[in-house]
């Protein structure tokens, strides 16, 4: 079969660039379409074994690398530009717009979702509020582009014959935005290098890019009210200025770090703290992959990831790898943190480490592939 992949964009590495990571080791012969393309060479040789990618016209837009989420509007049009018609199977890996790429009723198409486009959906209204677009002339147009994408998105829903969903989760949103059933196969964590440390330190650990819906300012302000706590915080971003303004004497922000001090970090770490209310989430399950428990928000992939129940006394089982908060306030997770100071005898690194090896990378990789080709033995071309 002549194969084709498409995938939003590639401009940094992060989880959706792992799975390509991971389909490129599957099957070597796929032609690659992306958006915009600025790769660094290292990465695009990990990536995408060096191959070269076939770009949309935005690539030569103004600035692409950097205003690239500028351009969303021009998206759908793009992303139907593409011709796929020489390809028997097309892989899409979206988060955005290239689910809706178009082909004939005689070719596969399967589409990865990591999350229909949460900025066009779910994170309409906030994503609004926080680029202060929710009042006033200025957000009216911006509110027309997102209606006019979020209609498109939902006006693409049968341009794939198959939907994976990275979660439940994402299962659910799926079915409930485009009335699709998916399958459900988590994405690769490599657990290789995330292995159990010697020692545990006196701080609580978290590492995230610094944008507001990882919601690392409710970590800080939680802990600003724990001065007897320490707490430690990796990454960077365009909300680091404005968090930093929150700590007080007992917290730290490291800014970006990198992979041996990442680790080093999070091993040694009395639990890591998640925050977000994510769609699946890398952060938590590399934390477990160290024996280190996670407290998280009780929402999102997290509950998917995460072994244990919700922050009450003394509720800690032997087969547990972290426990949650109810709500995203301050109180929430200082309760889950205090409750956490009474168990945290209970929990056992190895049984954590064995929860984040259930979804390691040559996990995802045999699954996948096992997947795919089940589809391709039963799809009626």
């Amino acid at each position: 079969m002549k194969k084709a992949l498409i995938h939003d964009l590639f401009i940094q590495k992060g989880g959706s660039e792992k799975c390509v990571e991971s389909f490129t080791n599957i099957w070597d012969d796929f032609d690659i379409f992306t958006l915009i393309d600025h790769l660094s060479d290292d990465h695009r040789q990990i990536m995408l074994k060096g191959k070269k990618t076939k770009t949309s016209f935005l690539q030569k837009m103004p600035f692409s690398k950097k205003l690239f989420r500028h351009y969303f509007p021009l998206y759908p049009y793009a992303v139907e530009q593409f011709d796929f018609s020489e390809y028997d199977l097309i892989l899409s890996s979206s988060y955005s717009a290239c689910k809706g790429v178009l082909t004939r009723p005689d070719q596969l198409h399967i589409s990865y979702v990591y999350s229909p486009v949460r900025y066009a959906w779910d994170l309409y209204h906030q994503y609004l509020r926080e680029a202060n677009l929710n009042k006033g002339l200025l957000g009216i147009p911006i509110k027309w582009m997102l209606h006019y994408l979020r209609n498109w998105d939902a006006g693409t829903a049968n341009r794939p014959d198959y939907y994976i969903a990275i979660s439940h989760y994402i299962a659910k949103r799926i079915k409930k935005l485009y009335d699709k059933d998916s399958i459900v196969i988590y994405p690769p964590v490599d657990c290789t290098n995330y292995i159990i440390g010697e020692e545990t330190g006196d701080y609580y650990f978290t590492t995230s890019r610094m944008v507001p819906y990882k919601k690392i300012n409710l970590i800080v302000e939680a802990f600003s009210k724990m001065p007897e706590k320490k707490l430690i915080v990796g990454g960077d971003g365009p909300d680091f200025k404005k968090i930093s303004k929150l700590k007080t004497s007992n917290i730290e922000l490291l800014g970006f770090l990198d992979n041996k001090t990442l680790l080093n970090y999070t091993q040694s770490a009395k639990a890591f703290i998640f925050a977000a209310e994510e769609d699946f989430g890398i952060a938590p399950i590399e934390a477990q992959a160290c024996g280190i428990p996670v407290i998280a928000f009780g929402k999102g992939g997290a509950l998917e990831t995460i072994v244990g129940s919700f922050a009450t006394e003394n509720n800690v089982k032997s087969t547990d790898t972290g426990m949650f908060f109810e709500k995203q306030t301050v109180e929430s997770l200082v309760n889950a943190v205090n409750v956490f100071e009474k168990n945290k005898d209970k929990f056992n690194k190895n049984t954590i480490r064995n929860q984040a090896l259930k979804f390691d990378t040559k996990r995802f990789e045999k699954e996948f592939k096992e997947t795919i080709e089940k589809i391709i033995a039963t799809h009626k071309f």
